[in-house]
């Protein structure tokens, strides 16, 4: 028996299961790349940033800066790319770009969810639907003779719709479980990543006073040259006359 036969045989409840199978699969798929450049690439990233601002903030900066493809990239580069800020401030660049990271890690979680769920119980209704149909042909007169050999035939292949939806269901509650448990992984990185960067931070402070100003030179027109410094206790506008002496 194919799978095109069984298909068949399961019933009307075999269309939204396949729908489900559908976009249960794609998640999967999608959510398995995506862990998996992840996890290929992370603790290098994380050792080269953390590696650079224990000599110099700016290099960090830019390290970080190449790697926000990354979530632990973007992550770590949030507060570096503040020109000024204290403790308090890069803290909480911190604990607010790790927020948006894990929420968009948990994307396809509610998906899984939902497939999870109605899997199993359009299975069972494809079975009741089945069975209804396989009794509704039986008569008090045929019990116990060869005419109620395919009223049994009919219940056996009713059951095709509840297995397909358990096997839709388990699967997907095993990458469900996989990507929920890479998800608690990562909190624990990033924790562990920002607790460090806040410590070098806080012995450190980076001081990005000079990048700013460099940014602020690019950014004017070539053929505007940036003010001289004033030079300290010059007014900017002239006096004003002193009216003569007038003798009394």
């Amino acid at each position: 028996m194919d799978i095109l036969d069984l298909f068949k045989k399961g019933g009307p409840a075999m269309w939204p299961l396949l729908v489900l199978s559908i976009l249960s699969l794609s998640v999967i798929f999608e959510r398995l790349w995506f862990w998996l450049r992840i996890l290929s690439q992370e603790k290098e990233i994380v050792n080269r940033i953390l590696d650079a601002a224990r000599d110099n903030w700016e290099v960090a900066a830019e390290v970080a800066k190449r790697a926000t493809d990354q979530p632990i990239g973007r992550f770590l580069y949030a507060p570096l790319s503040f020109p000024k800020s204290d403790a308090e401030t890069f803290r909480l660049a911190l604990e607010s770009t790790a927020e948006d990271e894990l929420a968009g890690m948990r994307r396809g979680e509610k998906l899984l969810e939902a497939v999870i769920a109605l899997a199993p119980l359009l299975g069972l209704l494809g079975t009741v639907l089945g069975l209804i149909h396989s009794l509704r042909s039986i008569r008090i007169g045929d019990l116990g003779t060869e005419s109620t050999a395919g009223v049994t035939t009919g219940i056996g292949e009713s059951l095709i719709s509840t297995a397909t939806g358990l096997i839709v269901a388990i699967i997907s509650l095993a990458f469900y479980r996989l990507f929920q448990g890479f998800v608690v992984n990562q909190v624990k990185i990033f924790r562990k990543a920002g607790n460090e960067m806040e410590l070098l931070y806080r012995q450190s402070p980076p001081d990005f006073s000079n990048r700013t100003s460099a940014i602020a030179r690019e950014s004017l027109p070539e053929n505007i040259t940036p003010p001289p410094p004033r030079k300290p206790g010059k007014n900017r506008f002239p006096e004003p006359p002193q009216p003569p002496n007038v003798p009394n």
